[in-house]
């Protein structure tokens, strides 16, 4: 039975996924769109599956349903700093540096998840990784202490990501 399901289903996320984004493309929920829809969840799957060769692990969802909470408060916190920033500090020099964070993270998926969260975050933006992604080069509106920055990421955000996917 497993072995039945794993070769319908060879990328359930990716399915679900397919699906969803199907009805969401033709704005529908008749009858014809859910079964072309879920056709095309299990038929895109399959025939992409010989170039997924090592797929990567799926995440754990509970952590990772409080991980998008934390961002997306993280977010709106960040977009009030910038406001304050940009309306009340003008007048001063801001303190923009870049920082070096250097990664415990080995998980392609992980660390691009953790770039694009700083990406997302106002105020920061994910500028570089090293070669051997060992190190994320990420420049910061203002800030005093570069290296504070760099804990305060790797805490953060780094710390959740290894729990979700390692």
């Amino acid at each position: 039975m497993s072995r039945l399901f794993r070769f319908l289903l060879p990328h359930p996320m990716l399915s679900f996924l397919t699906a969803v984004v199907w009805c969401l493309l033709i704005n529908s929920l008749s009858l014809g769109t859910v079964v072309l829809a879920a056709f095309l969840g299990i038929v895109v799957p399959i025939l992409t599956s010989p170039y997924w060769p090592n797929r990567p692990a799926a995440p754990k969802v509970g952590k990772l349903i409080v991980y998008v909470a934390l961002v997306l408060w993280d977010i709106l916190i960040a977009n009030i700093g910038v406001a304050y920033i940009v309306l009340f500090r003008s007048n001063q020099k801001m303190r923009s540096r870049w920082v070096v964070v250097p990664l415990e993270l080995k998980s392609p998926e992980a660390i691009t998840i953790l770039a694009g969260t700083i990406t997302l975050t106002p105020g920061t933006v994910s500028a570089d990784l090293s070669d051997k992604g060992r190190y994320l080069l990420v420049h910061a509106l203002d800030t005093a202490d570069p290296e504070e920055e760099a804990k305060e990421i790797k805490h953060r955000y780094e710390r959740r990501l290894k729990e979700i996917f390692e």
